[in-house]
């Protein structure tokens, strides 16, 4: 794992962290101001609605607003009043449109102090490109992290989001990105470890897999399978990997635990494999004191021996997950030192400028695409043999948000 992994991706890392990535600053600018504006009206309508201005960052405040004044159900209290956590806020955020403004602000907020207002302070005057550093003994998992700053927090679900990410683009002499995406990587290497037969041959087959997952649990044809049942089958093919329970499921659909608890269960008789390959992993780490990924890298999970019951799950649900999270990012590892070593061997301009979970991020020359993709596809999908393909998604942009 040293001698083929961490230690050749050194050299790697080194040369993304050099060379760094583009910003367009004259669209920043543009976006940082139409940011503040809409940050600004939503706070003037929480305002008019709450019926008062108070400090929305405040706990103690909100809690007054929304539970005392406003006498919406209140959950959890804690030292300085009813707590106003995200999952709190969330859950209201369903019922009340209020609750909804503040949420968006919030992340509005966050976006413009963390990303629009800090980045453009750490652009290097002699590269005007951002540096990132990227860490290889920080994630217990194994997976890389970024930091000063981490780019790899910038929000892709949100519409904000993705404006921020429109904002990295090619720098002088490039021309497009080439964003390279494993396809549920994580979920094909559950199906190497636990040998399960139905789910082998549903990524053989090219099926759908969340479609299938949610045919085989509800007993009901393929075709018949609609955009919600899809949806709660895949909370629950990505929920099996982090080890989670019919409470953490029905807080994530919105259903009841009796409800949740009966599609993990019949989850299980479907993939009788998974269930197997997850009680064998845990029974292991608690006799050693460890799990392995595939490629031997260790995740120590003392919490097993515990007396305290909620150390001792959390260590379980370590245990579920970090041999496949951690698999998954070796694989990551392997596949960034061939694309590497094959862009420098093909002489090629096209590099690496940035890793962000399963995606790899390429600064382009246009005349080199065919090849460059033809080098992504080659060494992603065979950075490992496993009993079910690896493969990727590559798509081709003006800036990252475009090439994502």
């Amino acid at each position: 794992l040293y001698r083929n992994i961490e230690l050749p991706l050194v050299e790697v890392l080194a040369a993304m962290e050099k060379a760094g990535i583009a910003t367009d600053q004259k669209r920043w600018k543009e976006v940082l101001e139409d940011m503040q504006q809409r940050e600004r009206h939503i706070l003037r309508e929480i305002y008019t609605e709450a019926g008062e201005s108070f400090n929305v960052n405040s706990p103690r405040q909100l809690s007054y607003i929304l539970f005392d004044k406003m006498h919406m159900p209140a959950g959890k209290k804690t030292k300085t009043g009813y707590s106003t956590a995200a999952s709190v806020l969330d859950k209201l955020a369903e019922t009340y449109p209020f609750v909804k403004k503040i949420l968006e602000y919030r992340t509005l907020s966050k976006l413009i102090s963390t990303y629009l207002l800090a980045l453009p302070e750490l652009i290097r005057p002699e590269t005007g490109r951002i540096h990132t550093s990227f860490n290889q003994t920080v994630t217990a998992t194994g997976r890389l992290s970024s930091s000063n700053p981490n780019l790899q927090n910038i929000p892709v679900r949100t519409e904000e989001g993705r404006k921020i990410r429109s904002l990295f683009v090619p720098g002088e002499g490039y021309d497009c990105f080439i964003s390279s995406d494993y396809s549920q990587v994580e979920l094909r290497v559950l199906a190497h470890m636990s040998g399960d037969p139905g789910l082998i041959a549903a990524f053989n087959n090219k099926e759908d897999i969340h479609r299938r997952t949610a045919a085989e649990i509800m007993g009901i044809p393929f075709e018949e399978v609609t955009p919600l049942q899809r949806r709660n089958a895949k909370a629950v093919n990505f929920g099996i990997v982090y080890g989670i329970s019919s409470f953490g499921l029905s807080e994530d659909l919105s259903i009841g635990r009796k409800e949740a608890a009966k599609y993990i269960e019949d989850y299980f008789k479907t993939y009788p494999g998974i269930k197997t390959f997850l009680d064998d992993t845990v029974a292991h780490a608690k006799e050693m004191g460890y799990v392995v990924t595939l490629f031997g890298r260790r995740r120590p999970v003392p919490e097993l021996s515990s007396s305290n019951f909620m150390q001792r799950s959390f260590g379980e649900r370590v245990a579920m997950n970090a041999p496949i999270q951690g698999t998954a990012a070796d694989i990551m590892k392997i596949a960034m030192i061939g694309v590497n070593r094959r862009l420098k061997e093909q002489n090629l301009k096209s590099r690496l400028v940035l890793q962000v979970h399963d995606e790899l991020l390429i600064e382009a020359y246009r005349p080199e695409l065919p090849e460059v993709e033809k080098i992504l596809r080659e060494e992603m999908e065979q950075a490992a043999s496993l009993d079910v393909p690896l493969e990727i998604d590559m798509h081709t942009g003006e800036n990252w948000y475009e090439a994502k």
